[in-house]
């Protein structure tokens, strides 16, 4: 009774979903959609008339309550274009301080310029007890 049994389950056969037809329609399918979004992508623009920038004809006059300190790669600075040595800073700033009210300094740096006198610069500024001090964050030429 045991053999016929056996050759019963033999006969049977068990369901199996075949995966490599479906990966074929996905494949096909995402082919399809991809194909499709694209072909949908018409940009729509609007024309646009940009104002187109004139130089000015009367440059503002420089700040006189301004001054720019710039600082370069060989040790030496520029007060407002004026090539000036690193020692030069503190009388200069007390001479601005003195003649000006609310006097204003921006520090700018050469794009070799280095940290220290960068600092020393700064601290030149805090000892002659100027408030307002800006530091100019993108590089210039040396002397501009």
């Amino acid at each position: 009774m045991a053999g016929p049994s056996i050759k019963s389950d033999e006969g049977k056969k068990k369901a199996r979903i075949e995966i490599i037809p479906l990966i074929d329609v996905i494949f096909f399918l995402l082919a399809t959609f991809v194909l499709f979004t694209l072909s949908l992508n018409k940009i729509a623009s609007v024309p646009v008339n940009l104002p187109v920038p004139v130089p000015p004809t009367n440059p503002t006059p420089p700040d006189p309550d301004m001054v720019t300190l710039q600082i370069s790669d060989q040790g030496t600075c520029y007060w407002n274009h004026e090539l000036i040595q690193i020692d030069e800073i503190a009388p200069r700033l007390a001479n601005l301080k003195a003649k000006v009210p609310n006097p204003r300094v921006l520090i700018a740096g050469d794009d070799r310029a280095k940290f220290g006198i960068t600092v020393r610069a700064l601290d030149e500024v805090r000892k002659a007890d100027i408030k307002q001090v800006s530091v100019e964050t993108r590089t210039r030429a040396t002397g501009r």
